[in-house]
């Protein structure tokens, strides 16, 4: 299982540490990653590897949107046959 994680927001210190420090967290690995900064904001998209997850997919979900709460940004994530259909439609 795959999962689609997308990041955007007011370029800052710690995004990418406080990202990955979660999907370290939760056992999950990075398989592809773009990311860019425009004008002052970052962006990231990552495609992940969720089948060795530890714990629950929507608790997962919730740790990477508080994080993006706490900072400013925003953080969402998806199933990648979610992120798949919804773009093919």
């Amino acid at each position: 299982m795959k999962g689609i994680i997308t990041v955007v927001g007011k370029d800052q210190v710690g995004i990418i540490h406080g990202v990955s420090k979660v999907l370290v967290d939760y056992n999950v690995s990075v398989e592809d990653i773009n990311q860019t900064i425009l004008k002052g904001y970052f962006t990231m998209m990552m495609l992940v590897n969720l089948a060795n997850m530890k714990g629950e997919f929507n608790t997962f979900k919730q740790q990477l949107e508080n994080f993006g709460e706490e900072i400013g940004i925003s953080v969402k994530v998806q199933r990648e046959e979610i992120f798949n259909y919804m773009h093919n439609i």
